[in-house]
C-alpha cells in the first residue's frame, strides 16, 4: 500500500508513534537515528566505468532492486512528489518512495522539493528502506545510483541526508548534459553600491561553513540557497531546493540568527540535536552527534527570489586550511579551476568517520558528481570564461599557522570573513600579488583584519617558523600539480595556474 502525497499535518501525526521522537520547546520534532551523517563507503554508480564513484555491475544492482521491491511492496510506503528546481531549463521531476514508519523522511524531503502541479511523471525516483537489510554491502548499508534511468536506491541507513543527496547527485548529471554545471555551493544575493542587484555563490564541502556564509547577513545580503545551484553561461544561476538542511551543533543566534530562526519554528524537522527535559534544544551538547542537522523551508525566513535569481558576480570557494593560506585571496579564472579542482579542505563529521579531521582534496568540494571529474573542472572553466564579469575568491575558513591545539594557531572567525566579505562588496578591498603562490592578497591598507589573517606569511616570520612555511609552500606547490596532472584531459591550462 502506498500513502500518496501526505501533508505536513498527516506525517506529524504519524511521526508520533516513532519511538525515537522527541518533542522539542518549539513543538517541532527531534528524530534521533541509528545513523547520523552519509555513507560514502556505501555508495555505487551501477554500470559506469568512467565515473567518479565506486561501481557495480547492472546485474547485482537488478537482483538487489527486485528484493527491495518486494520488501517495500510488503510492507507499505509514504510517496513524496515535487521537483528539484523550479526553472523549465534545469527542473527534474522527483518522487521519493520511503517506507512508511519514516514519516520524519518524508517530511523533510517534503520542505526541500518545489511543490508540483497538475499531471506529473516523475524524472527521478528514490526508493528509501531504512529497515531493509543491505546484506554483504559495506557497514551493512548501500547507496546504489542508476543514472541510466534516473533511480536511486537505499537501504540499511535512515540519515536524511542520503534522500536529499540521492536527488542532488543524480541532477549534477541532469544539468550538466543541458549545458551547465551543478555546484555543491549556496547562493545569497546583494545590492550594489549603484542599486543593482547580482548575486554571489558560495563553494564548499559540507560542514565547512557554505551555510553559515550564505545564511550570514552581509551588507544588505539575502539567502537564495544552502546547498545546490546550477551554473550556466553568462552568470545565470538556477536554484535546486525549496528548503535549508542546517547543521545544528553549535548553532548560535548571534552569529547565524536566521538559520537559527528557521530552525526553531513549529514546521521544521531536526535529526540527533539534544533535547532534554521538557523539550529543552541544548546545540553545543554532542551527545548524539556533531553533525546534527534540520530542515525549514525556505518561506520561513527573510530570502532572495528563487524563481529569478539575480546575474552571478562573485564566486568563493572555501577551503577550511589550517596553515599558510590567507582568510580571503582573489584568483584570475584559470586559478579558480585549478582550486575548483584541487577542493582542498578538512573533512567533517558530515562525511562520516573516514572523513572527520582529515586533509581531504575533492574535485569541486562536490563527492556527488557521480561523473568523471575531469569534466567537472573544464565545465566550470567554460563557464567562467563565458562569464567574463565573475570575481573567484578563495576563503579561508580554518586557521592561521597550525592546528588547533598543536601550534597555538589563529582562527579565522566568522567576524573575519564577514568583515572582508562587507569590505569586498563596498569595493574597499585593493590588491597585490603574493609571489609565492601568484595569487592576489589584501593590500594591508585597506584590509578590515589584522595583517597575519591576509599574510599568513608575517606570522611565521613573527613566530621564527619561516623555515615551516618555505617547507610547507614547496610540498603544496609540488603536491597540487601532481593531483591535478592525475585527471587525464583536464585543460593544461588548469594545471599551468598552480
Amino acid at each position: 500500500m502506498i500513502i500518496n502525497n501526505p501533508s505536513y499535518k498527516s506525517l506529524k501525526n504519524i511521526a508520533r508513534k516513532m519511538p525515537n521522537l522527541r518533542l522539542t520547546e518549539w513543538d517541532n520534532y527531534n528524530i534521533i537515528t541509528r545513523v547520523n551523517s552519509r555513507s560514502p563507503q556505501s555508495t555505487f554508480i551501477v554500470d559506469d566505468e568512467n565515473s567518479s564513484l565506486s561501481t557495480i555491475d547492472r546485474v547485482k544492482y537488478e537482483e538487489f532492486a527486485k528484493l527491495q521491491d518486494s520488501y517495500l511492496e510488503k510492507i507499505g510506503a509514504l510517496r513524496i512528489d515535487g521537483s528539484i528546481g523550479i526553472s523549465q531549463k534545469i527542473r527534474a521531476s522527483a518522487s521519493l518512495f520511503i517506507e512508511k514508519t519514516y514519516p520524519s523522511i518524508a517530511a523533510m524531503q517534503k520542505q526541500l522539493f518545489f511543490p508540483v502541479k497538475g499531471n506529473f511523471k516523475p524524472d527521478f525516483k528514490i526508493v528509501y528502506t531504512p529497515n531493509f537489510p543491505a546484506i554483504n554491502w559495506p557497514e551493512g548499508r548501500c547507496i546504489l545510483v542508476d543514472l541510466k534511468n534516473f533511480t536511486t536506491r537505499i537501504a540499511g541507513t535512515d540519515y536524511f541526508g542520503e534522500s536529499k543527496k540521492a536527488g542532488l547527485r543524480m541532477w549534477n548529471k541532469w544539468v550538466y548534459d543541458r549545458g551547465g554545471l551543478a555546484l555543491h555551493a549556496g547562493c545569497n544575493t546583494y545590492t550594489d553600491n549603484q542599486k543593482k542587484e547580482y548575486s554571489i555563490i558560495i563553494i564548499g564541502l559540507s560542514g565547512t561553513g557554505k551555510t553559515t556564509t550564505t545564511f550570514t547577513p552581509h551588507s544588505n545580503s539575502l539567502p537564495v540557497q544552502d546547498d545546490f545551484c546550477a551554473f550556466f553561461p553568462d552568470g545565470k544561476i538556477y536554484a535546486s531546493e525549496n528548503g535549508c538542511f542546517a547543521k545544528t551543533f553549535n548553532l548560535d543566534p548571534v552569529n547565524e540568527p536566521l538559520i537559527h530562526s528557521g530552525l526553531t519554528k513549529s514546521n521544521a524537522w531536526l535529526e540527533n540535536t539534544f533535547t532534554g527535559s521538557k523539550g529543552r534544544v541544548d546545540f553545543t551538547n554532542d551527545t548524539h552527534s556533531t553533525n546534527g542537522r534540520g530542515t525549514f523551508e525556505l518561506d520561513s525566513i527573510p530570502h532572495g527570489n528563487l524563481h529569478d535569481i539575480s546575474t552571478l558576480r562573485l564566486i568563493f570557494i572555501l577551503n577550511r586550511n589550517y596553515d599558510i593560506l590567507p582568510s580571503i585571496v582573489k584568483l584570475t579564472h584559470a586559478q579558480a579551476a585549478a582550486y575548483f579542482m584541487l577542493g582542498e579542505t578538512t573533512g567533517t563529521s558530515a562525511g562520516g568517520n573516514t572523513e572527520a579531521g582529515k586533509a581531504l582534496r575533492i574535485p569541486g568540494t562536490n563527492p556527488f558528481f557521480p561523473m568523471n571529474h575531469t569534466l567537472q573542472g573544464n565545465r566550470f572553466l567554460n563557464l567562467l570564461e563565458q562569464s567574463p564579469n565573475v570575481d573567484v575568491f578563495l576563503l579561508n575558513t580554518g586557521y592561521i599557522g597550525g592546528e588547533a591545539g598543536i601550534k597555538s594557531p589563529l582562527k579565522v572567525t566568522i567576524h573575519h570573513t564577514k568583515q572582508l566579505i562587507e569590505s569586498l562588496l563596498r569595493n574597499e578591498l585593493k590588491w597585490e600579488i603574493d609571489d609565492d603562490f601568484g595569487y592576489l592578497r589584501v593590500s594591508e591598507n585597506t584590509s578590515p583584519v589584522e595583517r597575519i589573517f591576509i599574510d599568513p606569511k608575517e606570522w611565521y616570520r613573527r613566530s621564527e617558523r619561516i623555515e615551516e612555511y618555505d617547507a610547507i609552500k614547496r610540498k603544496l606547490i609540488c603536491d597540487r600539480k601532481d593531483f591535478l596532472l592525475s585527471f587525464k584531459y583536464l585543460d593544461t591550462r588548469i594545471v599551468q595556474a598552480i
